[in-house]
């Protein structure tokens, strides 16, 4: 399964390379701190970021594509390393901001031991982000596969545009589990933790940010860069439950 983009906040900023505000691209892991943090940032300073969330893949395309953005925050290293080598970074404005933890969640309350859970998916699907793009989907994969579980849970593995699709399809019960990071399961309450992937079995989950060159808005995008580092923000992110690596 293969859900549509919905990222409506891209089509937005694509379809207006001009504008009077920050664009910002952002994993759609970061959407409920993010939200926050800029509600008080525009409440602060008067300007109102423009924040389009979606798999770091497919924000990363669009960069390489020349999309008129101002700042970009990854999922993944990977992601990022693609939007430098291709020059769009602006030097010196990359740094690794965010940790996170990739969990297992389920519409029902009940722990789940990672063994068990072919069996436990039987007939029904595990939402996951997109696997040859979306960070979340990718950790995922490496996750089952150093476990010996991904040739059988393969074939049950609904794939969604991005992490939050993919929390959205566990919250409707159209997929009975789903892999995203904990932080998004602390966003959605239709969902519970029924097991945390170990540490070791999946690469080192790492969120740089960097300023672009060719964003339209430099200086209020460097002002919601700053921002970012603030204490307020810092809470708020910590808050979601990200590990702050940039403080």
């Amino acid at each position: 399964m293969r859900l549509a983009p919905l990222s409506l906040g891209l089509m937005l900023a694509l379809a207006q390379p001009v504008l009077a505000d920050p664009v910002i691209f952002a994993a759609a892991s970061l959407k409920t701190a993010l939200d926050e943090i800029a509600t008080d940032f525009t409440a602060e300073t008067g300007v109102k970021p423009l924040i389009s969330y979606d798999g770091s893949g497919a924000l990363a395309k669009q960069i390489l594509a020349d999309a008129p953005a101002d700042m970009f925050i990854s999922a993944a290293t990977d992601w990022m390393d693609k939007v430098e080598a291709g020059g769009y970074v602006l030097p010196g404005t990359r740094v690794d901001l965010l940790g996170n933890t990739l969990v297992l969640i389920s519409d029902k309350d009940a722990a789940v031991d990672l063994p068990d859970l072919p069996a436990k998916i039987g007939d029904g699907h595990i939402a996951m982000g997109l696997l040859d793009s979306v960070p979340a989907g990718q950790y995922g994969k490496a996750a089952l596969t150093h476990l010996g579980l991904w040739d059988k849970i393969e074939p049950t593995v609904a794939q969604a545009q991005n992490v939050r699709a993919a929390l959205a399809l566990v919250a409707s019960g159209e997929a009975s589990y789903g892999i995203v990071y904990k932080t998004d399961a602390a966003a959605e309450p239709k969902v519970h933790v029924v097991a945390t992937f170990p540490a070791d079995s999946y690469p080192a989950i790492t969120y740089p940010v960097a300023l672009l060159k060719a964003g339209p808005d430099a200086a209020d995008a460097q002002k919601f860069y700053d921002y970012l580092t603030t204490p307020k923000a810092v809470s708020a992110l910590e808050k979601q439950g990200f590990a702050v690596l940039k403080k």
